[in-house]
């Protein structure tokens, strides 16, 4: 009788500690959705804010170039003036 209720025993507990590693690798399986999810998210945010700033760096360039230029024929003038007058 002693046997008997150490089996029963020792077979619920099995069973409890079964359901906890069916709950355990149901938690695990779902953190590796996350981790998939937010690499996966990060790597688009990554990209586009890549490419936004791609394009800002790209305008402000030809911005720049574009003001050295009127610059540069800004400070021609004042030398044509002068070659005229003399």
């Amino acid at each position: 009788n002693t046997s008997t209720s150490a089996i029963s025993t020792i077979s619920q507990r099995r069973a409890t500690l079964g359901a906890l590693q069916n709950r355990l690798e149901s938690v695990v399986s779902n953190l590796d959705n996350v981790v998939e999810n937010l690499t996966a998210a990060e790597s688009r945010i990554r990209d586009v804010d890549i490419a936004a700033e791609t394009a800002n760096l790209t305008k402000y360039n030809i911005l720049l170039q574009a003001g050295v230029s009127v610059l540069a024929q800004a400070n021609q003038q004042p030398n044509v003036a002068l070659a005229l007058l003399q």
